[in-house]
């Protein structure tokens, strides 16, 4: 019975979020990595970035850390030499070199951290850099239902505003943790030599910090991952009342108020949990704080001690005072880069899941393009977006023959553009079968199917780059051929409007950009349409086509669309029925469901849903 019966999470529930799968089977099959490994990681990605700028920014923090000991050390020789001075020539000649020498160290010491400063600028920049290339390479291949997952972009925006900064920020606390181990160890060595108690306490110090330090490396992942949708509704909404193309809108409906009361709302929902996140930040940093003081101060008291009792001599105590500041400062700076690492941890795991995204993603399949000299044949085809419970296709069959061009129709939600997915190779269905000629695309990487499929969405994009590039990502391997491009805006009727424009083809279509230039919807949709064509595909996809079009530019592009087409296969889908008239094969489509197909005049006859809805149509024009 238990075999037989679905599920009751999926009866609730539906497919899962694709993303929240992958994730927990992620964290099933491993912990959270120690943290010597998550500092590897950082220092794989660091080296990655740049090797010489890892080598120098290492040289310049050792050369620092060591400068600290040599203070120390020549400072004691001095104080030592001032103090048995006689005030002969000779007593006063032997000071010269120890103060140059004093000199030189406290130089270099300067020198190494203002040279450190700016080298690990440039270094960060390059780790961030290499970062968001790894990241790039997750977004662009990763599968399309990914990001149909509300866990997907509050993963991506953690990513983007945390962890993408965390390799570089780790990678500065390893250096700083290097220095501060070095410099730690030298005065350490300096202080034990004078006497060991001077330590004691200064040790016992970092007990509580690394206790506090650990308690706090969880804060801030956590108060990221509750943080994230908040965030990214406030960000839309930032979006939205910036943003040139909502303008016209948000003005001329009056919304600015409402949305300005809705990104108020977020901004206080976020600062609330900001203000409680610091809070306790600033709870745990003052606790560090505290027990560092209390060190200090005993180690210092117990100095005075040993002076007072002449354990110790003046030079000695001198020398430790200078040392137990130091020491103080670089066992602060220890934790501070313990606690960093703790808390960069938790952000480097889940960036490196991030990345381990692109194992589930498309790969760049074999160059190939499937055949297409018969059909393409649809079969039994259904499809359930995750996380949702209802099928949006329900067995859907469709077949389009070489040449041919075959449109679909239907209101809107009856399943068309998911239908276009499905057969463009950008979503992968459960149930039932594509296949082009005899070979099913499950056989095909999706990578290759999509190679042969041409396709432009009604919500298609409008690049702010050239109108050579806008045309030329059609081929994207061959973005500057320019009579390729050329040829396939004469085609979409966009050659007219393009050659007119200031720079011609290298104009940059958009007004955001000095010497750009804007276009009106329909010759968008005409630029669009010519990247389509430019590409070098068996079957083309046009999902509402001329829905920006004038009827006299709709007219012309319909007129010949076999010959616009050049005799490659062709789905048209479209609210306008009289622009598929001249379609081989109709199908109409409603609730997810294929529920008539024919010819323009066969429907007509059968007098069912498509001659309704052809009827209405031609009604209003008249």
């Amino acid at each position: 019975m238990r075999d037989s019966e679905p599920d009751e999470r999926d009866r609730r529930d539906g497919p899962p979020d694709p993303l929240q799968l992958y994730l927990e089977a992620a964290q099933r099959g491993t912990r959270v990595r120690g943290l010597h490994r998550v500092v590897g990681s950082a220092l794989r990605l660091t080296w990655q970035a740049s090797r010489h700028g890892f080598l120098v920014a290492a040289l310049l923090q050792v050369l620092g850390a060591l400068s600290v000991t040599a203070l120390v050390v020549v400072g004691q020789l001095a104080l030592d030499a001032i103090l048995k001075a006689d005030g002969s020539s000779s007593g006063k000649a032997a000071l010269i070199p120890l103060i140059v020498l004093l000199a030189v160290v406290t130089a270099i010491g300067s020198a190494a951290a203002t040279l450190q400063q700016q080298q690990q600028r440039l270094l960060s920049e390059e780790v961030s850099i290499t970062a968001w290339r790894r990241l790039l390479d997750v977004t662009g291949r990763v599968a399309l239902q990914f990001y149909e997952s509300p866990t997907f972009y509050d993963q991506l925006q953690r990513v983007q505003t945390n962890a993408l900064v965390r390799p570089s920020a780790v990678t500065t606390a390893v250096f700083g943790l290097i220095g501060s181990v070095i410099g730690t160890v030298g005065l350490l060595v300096v202080l034990l030599v004078v006497d060991p108690f001077l330590v004691l306490a200064l040790l016992l110090a970092g007990i509580p910090s690394l206790l506090l330090s650990r308690r706090a490396s969880g804060l801030e992942f956590r108060f990221t991952a509750v943080a994230a949708p908040i965030f990214r509704a406030r960000d839309y909404l930032r979006t939205v009342l910036t943003g040139r193309d909502e303008a016209k809108e948000v003005r001329a409906f009056g919304a600015e108020r409402a949305l300005r009361a809705r990104h108020e709302d977020r901004s206080d929902e976020f600062l609330a949990l900001m203000r409680g996140h610091v809070r306790t930040r600033q709870r745990y940093a003052l606790g560090v704080v505290a027990t560092t003081t209390l060190a200090l101060v005993a180690s210092l008291a117990l100095l005075v001690w040993f002076l007072t009792i002449d354990r110790i001599s003046l030079a000695e105590a001198g020398a430790a005072a200078l040392g137990i500041r130091l020491l103080s400062s670089r066992l602060d700076q220890l934790f501070q880069a313990v606690g960093g690492l703790m808390e960069s941890a938790v952000f480097l795991e889940d960036l490196d899941r991030f990345f381990k995204l692109a194992v589930v993603a498309d790969g760049p399949g074999t160059g190939t393009t499937p055949s297409l000299q018969r059909a393409i044949t649809v079969e039994g085809l259904s499809y359930t977006y995750p996380g949702s419970t209802e099928p949006v296709l329900h067995d859907v069959s469709l077949h389009v023959a070489a040449g041919e061009v075959v449109a679909i129709v239907g209101e809107n939600g009856s399943g068309k553009t998911t239908l276009a997915k499905l057969v463009a190779g950008l979503y992968t269905s459960a149930a039932g079968e594509i296949r082009w000629d005899d070979v099913a695309t499950t056989e095909l990487q999706p990578a290759d199917v999509r190679r042969g499929v041409a396709v432009i969405f009604q919500d298609f994009v409008r690049y702010q780059l050239t109108a050579q590039e806008n045309i030329g990502l059609g081929e994207p391997d061959h973005v500057d051929d320019e009579h390729a491009v050329r040829s396939a805006a004469r085609r979409a009727g966009a050659a007219e409007f393009l050659e007119k424009l200031p720079a011609g083809y290298d104009t940059i279509l958009s007004k955001e950009f000095a010497g750009g230039h804007d276009l009106s919807l329909g010759q968008w949709q005409r630029v669009a349409l010519a990247r389509a064509l430019r590409k070098d595909a068996s079957l083309v996809i046009l999902d509402e086509p001329s829905s920006a079009l004038d009827p006299r530019a709709e007219q012309a592009l319909f007129a010949d669309v076999r010959r616009t087409l050049q005799g490659r296969a062709a789905i048209l889908i479209s609210h306008r029925y009289s622009t598929v008239r001249t379609a081989d094969r109709i199908y109409v489509m409603r609730d997810g469901r294929i529920v008539e197909a024919g010819s323009h005049d066969d429907l007509m006859t059968d007098n069912g849903l498509y001659a309704e809805l052809f009827t209405l149509q031609a009604r209003a024009y008249r």
